[in-house]
């Protein structure tokens, strides 16, 4: 039973004629029939009684009408509402992002989107950087915006721009009004870094490793906006990516850069390799790709 042969038989039944039928449909008489004998092999009997002079709806014929009518209805909604996500007038998609990112650049990103695309909802979860990819190899979101997954992984990583990593340091530190500060400079003062297992963590203490370096850790914490008030109160310095620049900035410490060695970090897309994004999630990347023209930020 097809909506093609439903559409036949109602308005044969609305219209008690095949001639208008054929007219309304657009089909000739031959295949007008054969939707309709079609139908009633399938199920079971005649639904429409015919003679040369006129055509009537048999009792099983009366019976189905209301119910193929209902059954267009809601064919013409599904389909209505399918188109309507691939053209983004309705839909939803789901982002997880790290902290950083998704208090720097994604907001901006966000208000062009919603712009273009008012009736698509957007869910953001602003997680941190292991989270993010957890969530999107789970499938619970089709995008993530992180640091480059290490190893093998099935994920597909597309790069947005490079960090750099600068020193935030209190206010009033003797390091605050410096263009630049090396790292040996800067681990004589307390420094505050993510708990382990963090990647940003181990980033660093790999970076400076490869230097004959080494971290040492005065206070740990579990947020890098965390971090940054900690250091804004004058309890320490910390390193953290450039996208936390204004933030850091708002709360009153300094950005200084960071040298010897310098520590960059890829940031991109993550997406699944074996699934294919909806049409929202399709414009979103799009327009996250669209945002990042400079190879780095910092």
């Amino acid at each position: 039973m097809t909506p093609r042969q439903l559409q036949a038989f109602t308005v044969v039944a609305q219209t008690l004629s095949f001639s208008r039928a054929c007219e309304r449909l657009h089909m000739s008489q031959p295949a007008l029939s054969l939707a309709i004998r079609k139908l009633e092999e399938e199920l079971g009997g005649p639904l429409l009684s015919r003679s040369t002079r006129q055509v009537k709806l048999t009792p099983e014929g009366a019976a189905l009408l209301p119910q193929a009518l209902h059954l267009l209805a809601d064919f013409d909604n599904v389909r209505e509402r399918v188109k309507q996500r691939f053209s983004l007038q309705r839909g939803h998609v789901a982002i997880a992002a790290m902290p950083s990112f998704a208090g720097s650049v994604l907001p901006g990103i966000l208000r062009e989107y919603r712009r273009q695309f008012p009736n698509v909802q957007v869910t953001v979860h602003d997680v941190i950087n292991e989270q993010a990819i957890d969530m999107v190899e789970s499938g619970r979101v089709e995008l993530g915006c992180a640091f480059e997954p290490r190893g093998e992984t099935p994920l597909v990583f597309e790069l947005l721009f490079v960090d750099r990593f600068m020193a935030i340091v209190p206010s009033d530190s003797v390091l605050a009004s410096t263009k630049a500060v090396s790292w040996a400079e800067l681990l004589k003062h307390d420094v505050i870094v993510l708990q382990r297992p963090s990647s940003m963590r181990r980033l660093l203490e790999e970076s400076l490793a490869a230097k004959n370096m080494e971290l040492r850790v005065a206070l740990e914490c579990h947020q890098l906006a965390t971090a940054s008030r900690l250091v804004a109160a004058g309890v320490g310095v910390s390193v953290v990516p450039s996208l936390l620049r204004s933030q850091v900035t708002a709360l009153g410490a300094r950005c200084v850069q960071l040298e010897r060695p310098v520590v960059r970090q890829r940031v991109g897309l993550i997406m699944r390799g074996d699934q294919q994004l909806s049409a929202a999630a399709s414009a979103l990347r799009a327009a996250l790709r669209g945002a990042f023209l400079a190879p780095e930020a910092g």
